[in-house]
C-alpha cells in the first residue's frame, strides 16, 4: 500500500493485506520470540518496539512497505527508533539476530540490515508517537493520510527516505516500488 493511497482507510488495507499476509501460527518461534512482545520476559525488554502481528501489519500499511525483506527491516527498524529507546548495542544485536539467527527465508542481508539501521535512525528523528504503544486499531474506520497525520508520522520524511533507497538499491524490487 503506497504512501500515495492515502484516502484508503487502514481497515479497508488491512482486509486486503490479511488475504495474503502469514498467521500468527506461521512465524517461526525464534522470529516471534524476538520480535513479539507476547515473549518478553517480565521486567525485560529486549529490543524496543515489538509488537503482534495485527500491529505490524498495520504498521506496514501506515509506513507505505510491502512484504520483502527491505520492507519488514523497514518497519522493524522504524517502530524501534519511534520507541526512542533503542541504544546502539539493541541495534546491532537485532542485526546480528535477523542477519543470522532467523531462518534462512526470514534473513537479511547487509543491504537488508543497511536499511533496519536507517529505519531506525529515521523513527528516532521522527516526531512520531512510539508506534508499538500506539493502539493503531482504533484508527481502523480512517484513511491512512490522517492516520499518519494522528500518530505524527511525516510523509515527507518517509519520502525522502525511500528517494534515498531507491537510489541506492536500483535492483531492488521493493525499493523501486516505494514512490509509486
Amino acid at each position: 500500500m503506497p504512501l500515495s493511497a492515502g484516502r484508503k482507510t487502514l481497515g479497508d488495507a488491512q482486509r486486503e493485506l490479511s488475504a495474503i499476509g502469514l498467521k500468527q501460527s506461521d512465524i517461526p518461534f525464534i522470529v516471534q520470540l524476538v520480535e513479539n512482545p507476547a515473549y518478553d520476559v517480565p521486567g525485560i525488554e529486549l529490543f524496543h518496539g515489538a509488537t503482534d502481528l495485527a500491529a505490524h501489519d498495520r504498521l506496514h500499511i501506515i509506513l507505505g512497505r510491502g512484504l520483502l525483506p527491505k520492507d519488514e527491516a523497514f518497519v522493524i527498524g522504524f517502530t524501534m527508533g519511534s520507541s526512542n529507546r533503542v541504544s546502539t548495542t539493541e541495534e546491532r544485536l537485532y542485526a546480528f539476530f535477523a542477519k543470522h539467527l532467523y531462518p534462512r527465508a526470514y534473513r537479511f542481508n547487509d543491504a537488508d540490515v543497511q536499511v533496519f539501521r536507517d529505519a531506525v535512525h529515521l523513527g528516532f528523528v521522527s516526531d512520531c508517537v512510539s508506534l508499538s504503544t500506539a493502539d493503531l486499531a482504533s484508527f481502523d474506520a480512517a484513511p491512512l493520510g490522517e492516520v499518519r497525520l494522528a500518530l505524527g508520522i511525516e510523509e515527507d520524511l518517509l519520502r525522502a527516505y525511500y528517494a534515498i533507497e531507491r537510489r541506492r538499491y536500483p535492483d531492488s524490487a521493493e525499493s523501486q516500488r516505494l514512490l509509486d
